[in-house]
């Protein structure tokens, strides 16, 4: 049976139905440099309508300045009629000159990346409308942290990176800024469904929310002996949040389910019934005045909160540190953040130790060493939002229960979600770690991936057996293709 192409696709373009799947996936993998490419075109068509819009035509014709500081202005009424041929609203077309500006002007290296279809034209594109506040002269940070990451990393990784660097960039603008959202946090009530629910909807600081959430786990977790045989955990944090609003209710019930005395004293006699009663309320109060909020809120189980710093910007106070869960945040912010909250401060460690153990199991301290030795969940093009709870550590190499000693170790463990772990056990995908924070990957068809601090880039055939074949204890590193500016 003679097949043939459908008129969609682009001539000279391989008939799909006589691919085999790793004919279909090279196919996958070139369509999507074209499609890149064919979003340059269209920034380029924009920025080329601002070249030729670039002066008014008399003294009427208002000018205005889509992109940030340095880029060129450009005929206010000359935006419209690009959105009707693109059958878009002006908006859409102004940011669409703004962002081309902002690239060509302002983030050469990163516009570089974007011409030759290496990353995607959004994600630069969401880099400078973010950067757009900047001056000219501090825009040069950003560009050059961008450029580094943008052609690897997942969308999300190379967006807080260019967070971390406009906050360090400007962090006066940044502080004016945050003091400006202060006045715009809000709590409201949504309409009231035929069921008689209603959304409650807060904006508030990251570290009220973390509280009210612990507040709200610790309720559902109380509330589960009672309600738990016929009420599913969202159900039962719906429940809880309701308690926010019984202040005194919601003490008692606290107060019942808290050992008040702590673990040191956890021998000394308890009452066999909580005391609580109306003329009891004097001490009830004394009582919850001397309980850290943690203690209430059972933070010891749920509240680990990561914070990367280094020793010198707690000094100074100054730089930026990353939260783990929320992102990039200035030193001097971490206080709202972390709140009366107890912290521990952990030495660093050293990633050269090769820590091994017998046991299938993860101890704490190694997943310690490989969590840092990684940075995230080393899954191809995974974004590095995975906060340590949300992970499993998994073994590389499978564990075998009559293998040799020594199996569990940096040498053989990656961090990965649930559901990337999930593919790799059931889906014929195989990982192979190539070195200290560096994991290779073979999709079931043969692709290959090399996952290491510079993000995911895809590797040739002849690159993995190298890489494959090596003999133990030899790591392989191949030399990056660099991207020079003329």
């Amino acid at each position: 049976m003679t097949s043939t192409a459908s008129p969609s696709e682009p001539q000279g373009s391989p008939v799909l139905d006589e691919l085999d799947e790793r004919g279909l996936l090279d196919v996958a993998g070139s369509r999507r440099v074209v499609r890149r490419l064919a979003e340059v075109d269209e920034m380029l068509v924009a920025a080329q309508w601002a070249v030729l819009h670039g002066h008014p035509r008399d003294d009427r014709d208002p000018m205005t300045q889509p992109g940030g500081d340095g880029t060129p202005d450009v005929r206010e009424y000359c935006l419209a009629e690009l959105a009707m041929a693109q059958e878009t609203h002006a908006l859409t077309a102004r940011a669409l000159i703004a962002d081309t500006l902002d690239l060509i002007h302002r983030l050469p290296r990163t516009w570089a990346i974007v011409q030759a279809g290496q990353c995607e034209p959004w994600v630069a594109r969401k880099v400078a409308s973010m950067s757009r506040p900047l001056l000219a002269e501090a825009i040069g940070v950003v560009d050059r942290a961008v450029a580094r990451a943008i052609a690897g990393h997942a969308p999300s990784t190379v967006l807080s990176i260019a967070r971390a660097k406009v906050i360090e960039a400007d962090p006066e603008t940044h502080a004016a800024e945050r003091e400006r959202l202060r006045h715009e946090r809000y709590v409201r009530l949504g309409k009231a469904d035929e069921l008689g629910y209603r959304h409650v909807i807060a904006r508030v600081t990251a570290g009220d929310a973390a509280w009210i959430d612990a507040m709200v786990d610790r309720v559902a977790d109380i509330l589960t002996a009672t309600h738990g045989h016929d009420h599913n955990r969202d159900e039962l944090r719906s429940l809880a949040m309701g308690w926010l609003a019984r202040p005194v209710d919601l003490l008692k019930l606290l107060l019942e389910h808290t050992d008040t005395d702590g673990p040191a004293e956890a021998d000394s006699a308890q009452p066999d019934q909580p005391v609580w009663a109306p003329d009891h309320l004097a001490d009830t109060v004394q009582r919850l005045c001397s309980l850290p909020a943690r203690r209430l809120a059972s933070l010891r189980s749920r509240g680990h909160l990561f914070v990367h710093v280094t020793d010198e910007a707690l000094r100074s106070r100054t730089g930026i540190a990353r939260v783990e869960g929320v992102g990039p945040v200035p030193v001097a912010q971490l206080a709202d953040l972390l709140g009366h909250a107890d912290v521990t401060v952990q030495p660093v460690l050293d990633l050269r130790d090769r820590r091994r153990t017998d046991a299938y199991e993860h101890p704490e301290s190694l997943k310690d060493h490989v969590w840092t030795q990684t940075g995230g969940d080393v899954f191809p093009y995974s974004p590095r939002t995975a906060t340590r709870a949300d992970v499993d550590f998994d073994h590389s190499t499978a564990y075998d229960q009559t293998g040799p000693p020594g199996q569990t170790g940096p040498h053989n463990s990656g961090p990965l979600r649930r559901r990337h772990h999930r593919w790799k056990t059931h889906g014929g995908y195989r990982c192979h770690v190539a070195g200290p924070g560096r994991h290779l990957w073979q999709t079931p068809n043969g692709l290959t991936y090399l996952v290491d601090h510079r993000g995911t880039h895809r590797l040739t055939d002849d690159e993995a057996d190298f890489i494959l074949t090596a003999p133990a204890g030899v790591d392989i590193h191949l030399s990056p293709v660099e991207l020079v500016l003329s």
